[in-house]
């Protein structure tokens, strides 16, 4: 039997190796089971448009599901190897003539490998995105987590701008804001998964639908989307799920990347932060002493990969006309590893995070270097009366006396202040813990705005049920 789906219309073989280099059997054979369940809504158009009978459907539908029990055995990924194929999709067809003799030759009536692909493509779709949904909840709750005991235990860390210490924040204040984006990429990845169920392209054949009445609603139905897609030409070369799919991996990683970077920072001697604990860290093969952050090193580069592949897939639809063309082939296999790749990383950020431990003591130590109470002495300021523009220029000219004493600011500059300002008196924070206390607004990183805002957080959370789609 041969390993292609068509050859009739040639008179002789393909070119061995250009056909070696057309194949994507070693990037899409992640997709075979979601062909199987592709292939299984086709046997039901069959079935509905009475193109098959119902033996042949029975037996098809047989033969789909010994093929499924191949994959996840492993075995069917040797066949697949073992053959020339071209894809994926035609080893599964092969595969099922194999098994299903004579019924197995009507499996491809009324389809094409586009509207298949395309079909094929947004079942992987949900089911990554699903998957990433999951990831990213689970990054954001064991965030959420921490930043509760955090908050209970007041830990204090320099809030920075610039890389430069800006003002006192709690932790616990910090690690929400890291949850934030994971959170949102809990409702990107469901968005994603919504938009794939919305439209079935199955059933419209190669770019024009087809002469044989398959039953599209009811293929669409049995595959759990919305309906069949409207326009057969739009439908098979439409990619913009498969995009979306990447785009929302790319920005989870670039979420995750910003993280790590914050962490390989702080684990270094210079800040003394955090450590990374000895299961989620590496050493060096000549220096003893070093101690490595690589987990978070390598989300940092994966996330950067991850960009180009994206850039990559995006940029092969640029010079494409709406139809089905072989360059799809590369938007597919790009789409494929960003969103494998993009779980490994998470799945890996997740638990490298788990091994981090603050060192809450030099976090507190260093809250206040670089003169971080100057802000609140500067709106102090303003409450007494004095303009913004004002204030900042006494607390700027304060602040620069006192470092070139050496020295931090203290109730001495209060008092001048005052003096230099015309009012009689001027309290403000000193230290860290009070400027913390001193914040009233919304969202600020106040205790109570603090607690309020992972409450807020956690039960958004909670509220999107699983599997997001």
């Amino acid at each position: 039997m041969s390993a292609l789906q068509w050859g009739g219309r040639f008179g002789v073989a393909p070119d061995a190796q250009l056909l070696a280099f057309g194949s994507s059997i070693g990037e899409d054979l992640v997709l075979a089971p979601f062909d199987v369940e592709c292939s299984r809504g086709h046997v039901e158009a069959l079935r509905g448009g009475k193109i098959v009978t119902e033996a042949q459907a029975a037996e098809l539908t047989s033969a789909l599901a010994a093929v499924g029990v191949e994959i996840r055995d492993g075995s069917f990924a040797n066949y697949a190897r073992g053959h020339p194929f071209e894809d994926v999709h035609g080893a599964i067809d092969a595969r099922v003539r194999e098994i299903a003799g004579v019924a197995g030759e009507s499996l491809h009536a009324g389809r094409s490998r586009n509207d298949q692909v395309a079909t094929t493509l947004l079942l992987y779709a949900i089911d990554r995105a699903q998957a990433g949904a999951e990831r990213a909840h689970d990054i954001a709750a064991a965030l959420l987590a921490r930043a509760r005991e955090e908050l209970e235990l007041r830990t204090i860390v320099a809030g920075c701008t610039h890389r430069q210490p800006a003002q006192p924040v709690l932790l616990a204040f910090l690690l929400v804001a890291w949850s934030e984006p994971f959170l949102r990429s809990v409702s990107r990845f469901a968005a994603v998964a919504r938009a794939a169920r919305s439209s079935c392209p199955l059933g419209s054949a190669a770019l024009a639908g087809s002469s044989l009445p398959l039953d599209r609603k009811q293929a669409a139905h049995a595959l759990g989307f919305t309906q069949p897609s409207r326009n057969a030409l739009d439908a098979i070369g439409n990619r913009d799920v498969a995009l979306d799919l990447a785009h929302a991996f790319v920005r989870a990683l670039v979420d995750a990347s910003r993280i790590a970077e914050e962490l390989i920072a702080w684990s270094a001697p210079a800040y003394g932060y955090v450590r990374l604990g000895d299961a989620a860290s590496t050493g060096s093969s000549l220096m003893p002493q070093k101690r490595n952050p690589d987990p978070f090193e390598l989300v940092r580069a994966h996330a950067a990969t991850s960009l180009g592949a994206y850039a990559g897939a995006l940029g092969t639809l640029c010079g494409l006309a709406p139809s089905y063309q072989r360059d799809l082939q590369e938007t597919k296999s790009r789409t494929i590893a960003i969103a494998e790749d993009g779980l490994a990383v998470l799945r890996a950020f997740g638990r490298a995070l788990a091994a981090v431990s603050f060192d809450r003591e030099r976090m507190a130590r260093a809250a206040v270097a670089g003169y971080t109470v100057a802000t609140d002495i500067a709106d102090a300021l303003i409450s007494a009366g004095v303009t913004a523009r004002a204030a900042h220029a006494l607390v700027g000219t304060a602040v620069a006396a006192a470092e070139s004493e050496g020295r931090a600011l203290d109730e001495r500059d209060l008092t001048r202040l005052a003096a230099n300002a015309g009012i009689e008196s001027l309290q403000a924070p000193l230290d860290a813990r009070a400027s913390i206390e001193a914040k009233q607004t919304h969202g600020s990183t106040a205790p109570g705005a603090v607690r309020s805002q992972i409450d807020a957080v956690e039960a958004e959370l909670a509220s999107l049920e699983r599997p997001f789609a």
